[in-house]
């Protein structure tokens, strides 16, 4: 099954009612992928951007876009950031995948354009 990170971040007043009376909300979280057919991995709270990131995994890309409708629906987030996670080994074939044919930037595009040299300093 495919894995996700979910990023997210509260409103102000979903945080002061979380301040106010606290709750679990990674049962609620878990219960709802669970139905789903998915599990939870890990949800954690955490500072900076972010109130929180769960990594989760459900059968398809369509059961991650429900969750993440289903999730935003009640507007008490003010941010959710869906990633969908690759082992090594996928990363790899990928990097494989688009090493077969190059990609080619717009014509008017040059090497001084880049904010680096592909090729080293």
């Amino acid at each position: 099954m495919p894995l996700y990170l979910a990023q997210f971040s509260y409103t102000p007043n979903a945080l002061a009612a979380l301040v106010k009376k606290p709750e679990d909300r990674s049962v609620v979280f878990r219960e709802h992928v669970e139905k789903l057919g998915g599990q939870v991995h890990a949800f954690y709270y955490c500072r900076g951007k972010y109130d929180g990131v769960i990594i989760f995994e459900v059968p398809d890309e369509l059961t991650a876009t429900a969750v993440t409708m289903a999730v935003n629906a009640p507007g008490h987030l003010k941010a959710l950031d869906l990633i969908t996670l690759h082992t090594v080994e996928e990363a790899i074939e990928g990097m494989r995948k688009a090493g077969q044919k190059a990609y080619k930037p717009p014509r008017a595009f040059t090497e001084e354009d880049l904010p680096y040299s592909p090729f080293g300093a």
